[in-house]
């Protein structure tokens, strides 16, 4: 083409007010924060059939109270202080916060103390920090460690599940024997009785392997001559898997947890590192201390497969807004929050160490983004003086 040609040829250049200036990103994915809580809640659908399957109604009870209790606290909320109420609500975070905050609750947990934890995961866990994004802490487990403090005694209370009922139910009619491991021989003459007459007796309560745990590991002398076969067989731990056994509605079901993990994996939407640091990290620790003292805690399995490890890991950990931001971050994120869940376990005085361990990691997340921030492309060290 002709050089003049060119140069003759005027540019045509957009018009200024048709320019937009934004920050970045400015390439996106094409997710939202809606479509975010939707998948979110897409791979909690095998962890929410699981426990109304082993819990029945009182599951799905707890779990759309909390659901409806914290999208009611963010309403009133965006109200109180003058914010945009479908905007907030509409993004799904307060939803998906009250399912995880309900599977994180026994199926005797009563609805009041649904509302209370409502009202703490979405003022004093999310919103007093700003919102969706500047929360330091996992809203969920914010609810669930207030409420633990302040209703120990509600919040460890479990009942048995549908199968143990079932089993009892089967061996009272053919007058066989019935494995007890969780029910204290008062609690299982009252659900026999109760069976016998129809269901005369309201609730009977039941222990947690990781209750039961902490239980021996009060007395000295039975820790040391116990060597847990009765919790730690073959058999307790495939009924551990398939989730038989008493404790909170999202944490007994581990192939319902590992269903819907792999499907948030599939989806990009956590970083595959924390779960995996998280699990090893415990399965690691704990099988050292029982390779040297093996009748002072089970195998590693045991930790694995009960109490909040695998829905913690998986679900808790996380968090997009409270997890690091590298993947080297990620990693140490994970083995801290691992470490930590075992020390409480073997050496601490609570039973379950996952929510204490994640919400300490949780605050030092931004000690963690720190220091393993990237080096801007480009950019080259400063030599020291």
């Amino acid at each position: 083409m002709d050089e003049n040609k060119i140069e003759n040829e005027s540019i045509k250049l957009p018009e200024c007010d048709k320019l937009i200036l934004s920050s970045s990103p400015h390439i996106h994915t094409g997710n939202s924060v809606s479509k975010i809580m939707l998948k979110v809640i897409i791979a909690l659908i095998p962890v929410i059939a699981a426990s109304i399957y082993f819990f029945g109604i009182n599951a799905l009870k707890i779990i759309l109270f909390t659901a409806i209790f914290c999208v009611a606290a963010e309403v009133l909320w965006c109200l109180a202080v003058k914010k945009s109420v479908k905007a907030t609500v509409c993004d799904g975070s307060a939803l998906v916060t009250g399912i995880i905050l309900g599977l994180n609750f026994g199926p005797a947990t009563p609805w009041f103390a649904c509302l209370i934890g409502a009202f703490l995961a979405i003022w004093l866990g999310k919103q007093i920090f700003g919102g969706i994004g500047y929360n330091p802490f996992n809203p969920a487990i914010v609810a669930r460690i207030g409420l633990l403090i302040a209703f120990p005694a509600m919040m460890t209370t479990w009942l048995p599940n549908r199968v143990m009922i079932e089993s009892v139910r089967h061996s009272v009619s053919q007058h066989e024997s019935y494995n007890k491991t969780f029910l204290s021989a008062e609690n299982y003459r009252n659900l026999q009785e109760s069976l016998q007459n129809e269901n005369k007796i309201d609730t009977v309560t039941c222990a947690t392997p990781l209750s039961m745990l902490a239980e021996r590991e009060k007395n000295t002398r039975m820790a040391y001559n116990n060597t847990f076969s009765d919790i730690d067989n073959k058999t307790a731990r495939y009924n551990y898997f398939l989730g038989n056994m008493p404790g909170s509605l999202g944490e007994i079901c581990t192939i319902a947890i590992l269903l819907g993990g792999f499907l948030l994996i599939l989806w990009k939407l956590i970083n595959w590192r924390i779960p995996l640091f998280f699990i090893g990290t415990v399965f690691v620790l704990t099988g050292i201390i029982n390779f040297f003292y093996p009748n002072l805690t089970p195998t590693p399995l045991f930790h694995l497969l009960t109490g909040g490890l695998m829905f913690g890991a998986f679900f808790m950990a996380t968090d997009m807004v409270t997890s690091p931001l590298t993947n080297r971050g990620c990693i140490l994120f994970g083995i801290g929050c691992g470490a930590i869940t075992s020390v409480i376990r073997l050496w601490g005085n609570y039973p379950e160490g996952v929510s204490f361990a994640i919400l300490f990691m949780n605050a030092l997340v931004p000690f963690i983004d720190k220091l393993f921030t990237r080096r801007p492309f480009g950019s080259k060290k400063k030599k020291e003086a």
